[in-house]
């Protein structure tokens, strides 16, 4: 730092001869008296509170010995709260990151701070909050449905919870890690405070089956269809890549590579006879994503594609027909005793058990998991969509992925979210 660097020191006396117990406020007698420095705010320049404070002899039961301690300033610290209010009014405020903080600090003030003093302004002031507010409000407003998500964000993960239904942020809890020893803390305090959900959303993570059986027993576990899909659909496009290959291989079966680029009769032999085995494998690939796509979301040229994929491999309409009868087994507009009969008609077909991809499939619909995941046709039929997947966290999960990345931190954006925290 410039030795040129002004520096300004502020005396703070706070040792009178006798002064209050911070318990009972019984006087005690001054022991000795002390010293210490604490860095403050002043733009561009060196700015430190010289504080001399106390030690007292307490004549009280509450304690042996106390001291005495500056205003705004901790005790221990190392900052004054004129510094801690900066760096959160950096973040919140102003939507810096914890880096673009700590710049700004130092450019301005002159401050030296360290990425653990901004995430300790930040925990001091979420601990801070009152939520019993809050809480109240979330217990009226409830609807039955809980929608419950961890997201990382750092050396953080943040624990979240919705309400779908009525539309808003339940709790958030910023646990140092993914465990299922702080989900069930995080649930356990929305029970402690009565919340009891009827149907509670997660994804397939094996963090919330015993947490959720255990603290509401009688609650429906509806697991994320959205999710489901997700891992079916990754499945069913490994059995399309092995066709593929398969096909592929195909082509180049009993043929040897001349030497040389070919001629221009070899070309035009090609061009009339069509496109290989190895353009068909080519062009299959390229429209895979069409094998998985809903037929409702297709354009024509879509769907003009995905007849071609079939008419070049034939074994795929095998996999398309697998997919369609998957995307009606969890339609909302059916009744639980429809899904139940289609879901034994895709275990037992043997076409689709004569696929190794597609056993994988039946076996992650089995029949407890599958109940789990239409426990959504067990409500109105009106909140069937916002039950049967958790996108209602997951849109808040995005929102604060998306401040992440464009400049705000991720623990700033659980600091935001504070306002409607349940600790």
């Amino acid at each position: 730092m410039d030795v040129e660097t002004p520096k300004v020191v502020i005396p703070i006396f706070c040792a009178p001869k006798k002064a209050p117990c911070p318990q009972c406020a019984k006087l005690g007698k001054r022991k000795r008296t002390l010293h210490r420095e604490v860095r403050t705010l002043a733009y561009k320049t060196i700015a430190v509170l010289d504080i001399t404070y106390a030690e007292y002899e307490a004549r009280c039961d509450c304690c042996s010995t106390f001291r005495t301690n500056a205003d705004n300033v901790l005790p221990k610290a190392k900052y004054d709260n004129k510094v801690r209010q900066a760096v959160l009014d950096r973040i919140i405020d102003d939507g810096m990151n914890v880096e673009a903080t700590l710049h700004s600090l130092e450019r301005d003030f002159l401050l030296d701070l360290s990425p653990g003093f901004v995430y300790d302004c930040l925990h001091d002031a979420a601990a801070a909050l009152d939520m019993a507010v809050h809480r109240a409000t979330v217990l009226e407003r409830f609807k039955g449905v809980l929608c419950v998500d961890e997201i990382h964000l750092g050396k953080y993960t943040l624990l979240l919870a919705t309400d779908p239904l009525g539309d808003f942020p339940v709790a958030f809890a910023l646990v140092s890690a993914n465990d299922q020893a702080h989900m069930a803390r995080f649930l356990g305090n929305l029970q402690h405070y009565g919340l009891n959900p009827k149907i509670v959303v997660t994804d397939r993570s094996p963090l919330y089956p015993a947490v959720l059986a255990k603290l509401w027993p009688k609650a429906e576990h509806q697991l994320c269809v959205f999710h489901v899909m997700q891992d079916v659909n990754d499945l069913v496009l490994d059995a399309l890549r092995r066709m593929r290959a398969e096909l592929g291989r195909r082509g180049r079966a009993g043929r040897k590579r001349g030497r040389g680029r070919p001629t221009k009769k070899q070309q035009q032999r090609a061009q009339r006879s069509g496109p290989t085995a190895k353009d068909k494998a080519q062009f299959v690939f390229k429209h895979r994503y069409l094998i998985v796509m809903r037929r409702e979301n297709m354009g024509d040229n879509q769907r003009k594609n995905l007849q071609t994929m079939l008419e070049y491999l034939p074994e795929l309409r095998t996999l398309r027909q697998f997919i369609d009868r998957i995307h009606r087994l969890f339609e909302p507009d059916q009744s639980e005793r429809q899904a139940w009969g289609r879901w034994h008609a895709l275990q037992k077909s043997p076409a689709f058990q004569a696929i190794a991809e597609l056993t994988k499939v039946l076996e992650l619909l089995e029949k407890s998991a599958f109940h789990k995941m239409i426990a959504f046709l067990r409500c109105p039929l009106k909140d069937r969509s916002s039950v049967r997947t958790n996108n209602h966290v997951e849109r808040c999960n995005r929102k604060l992925r998306y401040w992440e990345k464009s400049g705000t931190s991720g623990v700033a954006a659980a600091r935001w979210s504070a306002s409607w925290c349940w600790p």
